[in-house]
C-alpha cells in the first residue's frame, strides 16, 4: 500500500513539473511577443531581452539537469576471470561523467549550477569511488604488500581523486585553461577498463584473499563512520530551525550518493569474494548488510526536512543516520569474523 502511495506521489510531482514546463514555454512565447512591442533601437531590445532569455533558459534547463539515478539493478556483469567490483566502478564513472552531464563543475551560465541535489549526489558517489580506487590500487590489485602497484590502477586512482568542481577555468590555481574534472574522470574510467581487460587475459592481479576483504571492509566502515559523524554534527547544530534549512538536502544527497556507490561496491565484492564469504559462513550477515545499504541508498523524500527529534516535522537526516550506523555495525561484525 505504501509503495502504491509513493508511486502516486511521484506521478503527481512529475505531472506538476510537466505543467510547469508548459507554463514556462507559454511565458517565453509571451515575452517574445512583448519584446517585439518594445520601442527603441535593436540594442535596447537586446539589453532587455538577454537577461529575460537567460532566466527562462535556466528555468527550462533545471528540470533536465536534475537527475539522480539510484537504480541498483543495472550494473553489468563481468566475464569469468575479471573483477566485478572493477566493472562496477567503471560503470559508475562512465555513467556519471561520460554518458551524463557532470554537474558539480558546471559554471554559472549552465542550469546545473542552479540546482543542488544532483551535484551533491554525484559528489558523494565519486567520493566513495575515489576512496575505493585507493584500496584497489594499494591492496586488491597487487601481490601482498611487496609487489609494485599496477600502473593502470595508479593512474585511475589519481584521476578519480580530483576535486569534483574543477571547470576549464579555475583562476584560484591558474590564469590558463586547465583539465576539467570530468575529463580526469573519463581517463580514470579508461584505466579501470584497461586493468580489467588485462585481468581477463591473465596479465594483471586481483587478490581474492580474506585479509584483503577485511581491510577493504574496514576502510569502508571508517568512511561511513565519517558520514555518520557529519550527519550527527549537522543535526546538533541545525535541527528544528524556524526557517527553511537549505543545507539539509545538500548533506542528505551527498551521503545518499556515497551510500549508493558503496552498496554497488559491496554487492560486487560479494561476487568477487564469493569463496571467502562462503568459507567464513558470512552469507546471511552480508545479505543483511546489503539490505541496510539498500535502504540508505534509496531514501527518497519529496522534501528533505531537518526537524526536531521530538517534533512533528520529520528529520530525514536522522533516518539516514540510523541506517548508516546499522550498516557500519554490520561491516564491523563482518570484519571481526574475517580476522579470525
Amino acid at each position: 500500500m505504501a509503495h502504491e502511495i509513493w508511486l502516486w506521489i511521484k506521478e503527481q510531482v512529475a505531472r506538476f513539473f510537466g505543467f510547469l514546463g508548459r507554463q514556462i514555454v507559454r511565458l517565453w512565447r509571451y515575452l517574445l511577443g512583448w519584446l517585439s512591442t518594445v520601442s527603441g533601437s535593436t540594442w535596447r531590445k537586446v539589453a532587455i531581452g538577454m537577461p529575460v532569455a537567460f532566466i527562462v533558459y535556466i528555468l527550462i534547463g533545471m528540470p533536465f539537469a536534475h537527475r539522480i539515478d539510484d537504480s541498483l539493478e543495472a550494473t553489468p556483469r563481468t566475464p569469468a576471470g575479471g573483477s566485478q567490483v572493477v566493472t562496477t566502478l567503471a560503470y559508475l564513472v562512465k555513467r556519471e561523467a561520460v554518458d551524463n552531464n557532470w554537474t558539480p563543475n558546471d559554471p554559472i551560465f549552465l542550469p546545473g549550477w542552479w540546482i543542488d541535489n544532483t551535484p551533491n549526489f554525484q559528489t558523494g558517489l565519486m567520493t566513495a569511488v575515489a576512496l575505493f580506487s585507493f584500496e584497489l590500487r594499494d591492496q586488491l590489485g597487487r601481490m601482498r604488500g611487496s609487489s609494485a602497484k599496477d600502473d593502470d590502477l595508479v593512474l585511475a586512482s589519481d584521476n578519480l581523486s580530483k576535486a569534483p568542481d574543477r571547470w576549464v577555468f579555475d583562476f584560484s590555481t591558474s590564469l590558463l585553461p586547465i583539465t576539467p574534472t570530468h575529463t580526469h574522470y573519463k581517463d580514470g574510467w579508461k584505466r579501470l577498463e584497461a586493468y580489467n581487460a588485462r585481468l581477463l587475459s591473465g596479465d594483471a592481479v586481483f587478490e581474492r584473499r580474506a585479509d584483503n576483504l577485511q581491510a577493504t571492509i574496514s576502510r569502508i566502515a571508517s568512511d561511513i563512520g565519517g558520514a555518520s559523524d557529519a550527519l550527527d554534527e549537522y543535526i546538533a547544530d541545525n535541527a528544528g530551525g524556524m526557517g527553511i534549512d537549505f543545507g539539509a538536502d545538500d548533506l542528505f544527497y551527498r551521503v545518499k550518493g556515497q551510500m549508493y556507490a558503496y552498496h554497488l561496491i559491496l554487492d560486487a565484492l560479494k561476487h568477487d569474494f564469493a569463496d571467502v564469504i562462503a568459507d567464513r559462513e558470512l552469507g546471511p550477515l552480508y545479505d543483511a548488510l546489503l539490505e541496510s545499504m539498500r535502504a540508505t541508498a534509496q531514501l527518497d523524500p519529496v522534501m528533505v526536512s531537518n526537524g526536531e527529534a521530538s517534533g512533528v516535522i520529520p528529520n530525514h537526516l536522522s533516518v539516514q543516520g540510523f541506517y548508516l550506523l546499522r550498516a557500519r555495525t554490520q561491516l564491523r561484525e563482518i570484519g571481526d569474523i574475517l580476522l579470525k
